[in-house]
Formats: C-alpha cells, structure tokens, sequence
C-alpha cells in the first residue's frame, strides 16, 4: 500500500507542478499584451483560468496523498519539517497565482512581464529544496 500511495503523490505532485510552472508564463504573457490586443487578452484569459481550475484538484490529492504518506503511514523526520514548510509556501502560490489571475481578468494588474518572469522561478527553486530534502533528508 505504501507504494501505491507514494506513485499516486508522486503523480499528482508532478503534474500540480505542471500547472504552477505554466500559469506563471502565461502571465508573462498576459503582462506582454498590447492594450488594443482584446482577442489575445481574452484567449491567454481563457487558458488560465481553464488551467488553474484544472491544476487545483491536482495540488489538493497532491496533498491529501502527501498527508496520507506523512500522518497515515508514518513518514517522518526533522527533514519532513522543513519540507512542509515548502509545501505551504507552494499552496500559498498556488493561492497567489489565483489572486493574479483575478487581478488580469479585471484589468488590476500593475507589474511588468519582467517582474513574472521572475515570479514565474518561483516553483523551480521551492522543487529544487524539496527534492533534496526528501532524497537527501539531511537532519
């Protein structure tokens, strides 16, 4: 069983982060737009929305899989701290990108494609630390 549920983290986690590594370039995207471009807004408008309510179920049995490992099977160690640590700093990314896309669709939205491109590594660096914690588990 313990196989099972750690493939089925391991796959929701991977493609969760699929999501937070795309929606974040389709802001760059969106931020990039000429302001008579109405058609371009809207198609980029429609991918991201489509795409965040699709990568969302994904981080929750992302979670719900990583919680049965942690709580349900006994997964643990100083290493698990810090680890979740990330994973809340991942959710309230997730939860940020939300807010973004938000901000894009009623025209709020006052950052440069410069400043995404940047949030947009976000992700990268949070996978990165939890990979190697997880592998290495170094306390």
């Amino acid at each position: 069983m313990y196989l099972s549920i750690k493939s089925l983290h391991i796959i929701f986690v991977t493609s969760w982060f699929a999501g937070l590594f795309y929606l974040p370039r389709i802001f760059v995207n969106l931020a990039m737009v000429a302001p008579d471009s109405t058609a371009e807004r809207e198609r980029l408008l429609l991918m991201a929305c489509k795409l965040y309510r699709f990568m969302t179920p994904l981080g929750a049995l992302a979670l719900v899989f990583g919680l049965w490992l942690w709580l349900g099977l006994g997964i643990g160690g100083g290493w698990m701290h810090a680890k979740l640590v990330l994973v809340l700093a991942l959710v309230t990314y997730h939860g940020y990108c939300g807010r973004v896309l938000a901000d894009f669709r009623a025209g709020r939205v006052q950052r440069g494609h410069v400043w995404f491109r940047w949030f947009n590594e976000m992700p990268v660096l949070l996978l990165v630390a939890a990979v190697l914690l997880v592998v290495i588990k170094p306390f």
